[in-house]
């Protein structure tokens, strides 16, 4: 018998989509009503009416909705909100096999701001790599910790953490993969290693989320708190959450350094992708031009940070940004036209799979709204929390949440769709609204670990790692950063 191959990314996507329209055959239709904002006017959509009313803050507490009415003005809040105790049972909606064929080039249309946004990051990053800069930068510091490679490990998941919880960085690791790969293979490691240190750092940063605009302040805004309130608790979680991914990482890597039979693909096929390591020897001091380049390349991202927390950016500005950065570093490395364009399309397409994968893991969310079942599986989810006490309610949520950015992988559009709901239920509960804001951050950075939904698998699927392997390696320093938690909520909840 053949072995089993788990499936492509793209394979799996489509399975999900698929048990979710079956989904829609099997459990009730239901719908919360929702609010959105529209020139002035605030639109309300419920079972069978929908009522535009000039926005007004009265609106919104009358409605329980604990917004500040700027947050709709400024544009912060662009998507429609849930209103909290309107839940309504609605005519089934079963989605059969053309609504099947249709949800994921749905989810691309509906997605195509973001999948714009990785498209010219990768464009970004392929002119930068055009240059060499990276390239020379990185071997410049592989070769001073030559026998130290750990420490690369230490600095990557460092830096690649601190972007996760400042501005979301998840997709733009996909980028790196060719760069540190070689390293981490020339040092000894398996290709466990790259992910772990890349992907793993990203998950950090989003469970330790701090500023992040797309899931901790939107969450925050939803709320109707101040994402100030309960930065601590984050601060405390990515500084555990990281200590002990880190350690856990850096523990594995060396083991399979000392003895290859330790690493979870020894004896499995695997190709090695980028297996030669260049450009590491004779590198030297790098020069002025190198230099230049790097710190063009840190102060965009520092830029994109500083425009989406104090300037209101979104994605239409981030994506100029990198566009306009590009050119930068076009013309500074003197790329003639022809030599840009094909380094920015070169570096476009090589996150075109992510950037389809977006799309496609959309569709799920497409296939249960069309079906009416979001709203049912966030009724069932506010049912299990209502009525607990508050030192179980903070755990328990943070579960829900976890369960729930299986289904909606958004991390801004699953705050906006329970983040009201939830928070009406911790006022009658008593729980401090911001630690319902940390039991959101905490769950839904956690299932980014493991969701299909999400990055990991074409993050896997970049150096060939079966995703059984990852789920076998990642399960113990989950369960780790579980408990750190569901602590840190117990003692936001006391104290």
């Amino acid at each position: 018998m053949k072995k089993f191959k788990f499936p492509n990314p793209f394979t799996v996507l489509y399975i999900i989509i698929i048990l979710s329209a079956v989904a829609t055959f099997l459990m009730p239709a239901g719908s919360f009503s929702t609010l959105s904002y529209d020139a002035g006017n605030f639109i309300i959509e419920g079972k069978e009416t929908t009522v535009s009313l000039k926005a007004s803050q009265s609106i919104l507490d009358s409605l329980n909705l604990k917004m500040e009415l700027s947050k709709f003005e400024e544009g912060k809040i662009r998507k429609p909100v849930s209103i909290p105790d309107t839940y309504n049972k609605m005519e089934p909606s079963p989605q059969g096999l053309m609504p099947i064929v249709y949800a994921p080039i749905k989810g691309i249309y509906e997605s195509i701001d973001i999948i714009l946004f990785v498209l010219i990051i990768g464009g970004f990053i392929g002119v930068f790599t055009a240059s060499g800069a990276f390239d020379r930068g990185l071997s410049s510091l592989s070769e001073k910790m030559k026998g130290q490679e750990k420490w690369l490990i230490v600095a990557v998941m460092t830096l690649v953490a601190i972007g996760g919880t400042t501005f979301g960085m998840q997709e733009e690791t996909i980028a790196f993969y060719p760069i540190l790969v070689p390293i981490f293979l020339a040092a000894g490691y398996d290709l466990i290693v790259p992910v772990a240190a890349l992907y793993g750092g990203s998950c950090i940063g989003l469970m330790g989320a701090m500023i992040n605009p797309f899931e901790t302040i939107i969450a925050s805004d939803a709320a109707g708190v101040s994402w100030t309130l309960g930065i601590y608790s984050r601060l405390a979680m990515f500084i555990l959450g990281g200590i002990v991914m880190i350690t856990y990482v850096l523990r594995y890597a060396e083991k399979v350094k000392e003895n290859p039979n330790q690493s979870l693909l020894y004896h499995m096929d695997i190709k090695q992708p980028f297996s030669a390591l260049n450009k590491t020897e004779g590198v030297g001091k790098l020069n002025a031009k190198t230099k230049l380049l790097l710190m063009l390349f840190g102060l965009t991202f520092i830029v994109m940070v500083y425009g989406v927390s104090s300037l209101g950016w979104w994605f239409e500005e981030m994506t100029a940004l990198f566009l306009v950065s590009a050119l930068f570093l076009g013309l500074i490395i003197r790329l003639g036209e022809n030599a840009f364009v094909n380094a920015f399309i070169n570096g476009a397409r090589d996150l075109l799979g992510v950037a389809l994968i977006i799309g496609v893991a959309r569709g799920i969310t497409i296939i249960m709204n069309d079906g009416q079942i979001s709203g049912t599986i966030l009724n069932y989810a506010s049912n299990i929390v209502s009525g607990v006490d508050g030192l179980v309610f903070l755990p328990v949520l943070m579960l829900v949440f976890f369960v729930l950015a299986f289904f909606i992988s958004s991390s801004s559009g699953l705050a906006l769709v329970s983040m009201p709901i939830m928070g009406a239920l911790a006022n009658v509960v008593g729980v401090p609204t911001e630690e319902i804001v940390n039991a959101y951050v905490f769950g839904f950075g956690l299932m980014m670990f493991i969701t299909p939904a999400g990055i990991i698998l074409p993050s896997l699927s970049m150096v060939n790692v079966p995703y059984n392997v990852w789920l076998k390696f990642v399960w113990r320093p989950m369960l780790m950063m579980a408990a750190i938690g569901v602590g840190i909520l117990a003692v936001g909840y006391l104290f």
